[in-house]
């Protein structure tokens, strides 16, 4: 036996070799345990993180069509893949530089802006103007005209902008208070657009729709499967007994613009076979008022977005938009909601362009149910939007393919 060793060196070796076997499975083991652990904490952010489409009158600068689009640019949980231009409040060609010039503004060039329709499916500005005076009067009409003066009243704490001395047309492109832009829409039109990236990322995709839903409908008219393939659809539009004093809507409860200015359109997509819709209605948007101490409260911070209201917002009124879309962020906003199935009047008469809607054991062949909104946590709403105006931009998300906004 070499003097070196001793009987009991074999028994020695093969303990250590055990406890070194052992102590390595350990270590493995919090390897594991640690990149478990790391995936479960990130999966929550990685599950929030949703993506989404904007359909929007872009008409500006600041204004409700602006601050919705900045609240799902700013926030943290969603993922904008486009931005898609309709015309409603103004003309589509002036609305897109608004849009342009925001995303500049705020550093969110990255995210592409496509045009889509200039004129609805079938209502003409020459129609309505004709048969005002056997329908009456609305008013707001958008892009073709002023308020009537004959409208009177507005809601306590409200202001608007002044209107234009003279009303622009379709192909106008008046200069921008707050600069040209510099970047170009994409050449891809809205409606392939939102096909393209629905097919691209299917059942992942919410078409957020503040505007009228003309680019939508025309969408669904070239591909009727788009709407299953998406996740959902958000949609601001539509009234159904808002409890309120203003001109607008007090002896008109079933009248909302963006339903109205193009009725087949909305006919079109709420019978689409989306996996869920969700309506901000007028009866929940009027109770969420845009006020002067919201506004001093984001224009403290120096960041973009808050630095690009403080210069830019010139409307106190109502948060239509931008409670669709902070809804759409946080679903607990919203207090109640009225499951219905709707429709809208394309009857040409005085009711077209008015919502319908019906409960299940009554409804018309054909509809889709809906989640109309009706009720919402002010405070919660109020606190969201003040949070994601003050913040700075986040990053946008450069690996998924979108296509950009090129010079």
């Amino acid at each position: 036996m070499p003097a070196s060793s001793t009987p009991y060196d074999s028994p020695a070796r093969g303990f250590l070799a055990q406890a070194e076997r052992v102590r390595v499975r350990r270590a493995y083991c919090r390897l594991i345990l640690f990149v478990l652990l790391a995936a479960g904490t990130a999966a929550p952010g990685i599950a929030q993180k949703r993506l989404v489409i904007i359909d929007q009158d872009t008409s500006g600068p600041g204004g409700s069509n602006i601050m919705s689009m900045m609240a799902l640019l700013q926030s943290p949980r969603a993922e904008v893949l486009g931005i898609m231009v309709v015309t409603g409040n103004a003309w589509r060609d002036d609305e897109a530089r608004h849009a342009l010039r925001m995303l500049e503004l705020i550093g969110r060039t990255d995210v592409p802006v496509a045009l889509g329709a200039v004129f609805p499916l079938v209502r003409t500005q020459e129609e309505t103007r004709l048969m005002t005076p056997l329908v009456g009067q609305v008013a707001w009409l958008g892009a073709w005209g002023r308020k009537p003066a004959t409208v009177t009243g507005a809601p306590a704490g409200s202001a608007e902008p002044p209107a234009p001395a003279v009303m622009p047309g379709p192909w106008d492109t008046p200069p921008l208070p707050e600069g040209e832009p510099h970047t170009k829409p994409i050449a891809e039109d809205a409606a392939h657009f939102l096909i393209r990236q629905v097919h691209a990322h299917p059942h992942e995709v919410t078409v957020y729709a503040a505007g009228p839903l003309t680019n939508i409908a025309t969408a669904i008219s070239i591909d009727p499967h788009l709407a299953e393939l998406a996740r959902g659809l958000v949609v601001m539009g539509g009234s159904l007994n808002p409890q309120t004093d203003d001109p607008e809507f007090a002896t008109s409860p079933r009248h909302e613009f963006n339903f109205w200015f193009d009725p087949e359109a909305a006919r079109i997509t709420l019978r689409a076979h989306w996996p869920r819709i969700d309506v901000t209605t007028v009866d929940v948007s009027i109770k969420a008022m845009f006020t002067e101490d919201m506004l001093a409260e984001i224009s403290k911070s120096p960041n973009p977005a808050a630095q690009y209201i403080a210069k830019n917002s010139q409307e106190r009124y109502y948060l239509w938009d931008e409670l669709a879309a902070c809804a759409w962020l946080d679903p607990g906003i919203i207090t109640q909601d009225r499951e219905l199935y709707m429709d809208v009047d394309v009857s040409h008469g005085p009711a077209y362009g008015e919502t319908l809607t019906w409960s299940a054991a009554l409804k018309p062949v054909g509809l889709r149910l809906v989640h109309a909104q009706v009720d919402l946590d002010l405070p919660r709403f109020r606190n969201l939007f003040i949070e994601l105006m003050s913040a700075p931009m986040p990053r946008g998300g450069a690996a998924l393919e979108r296509g950009s906004a090129r010079p």
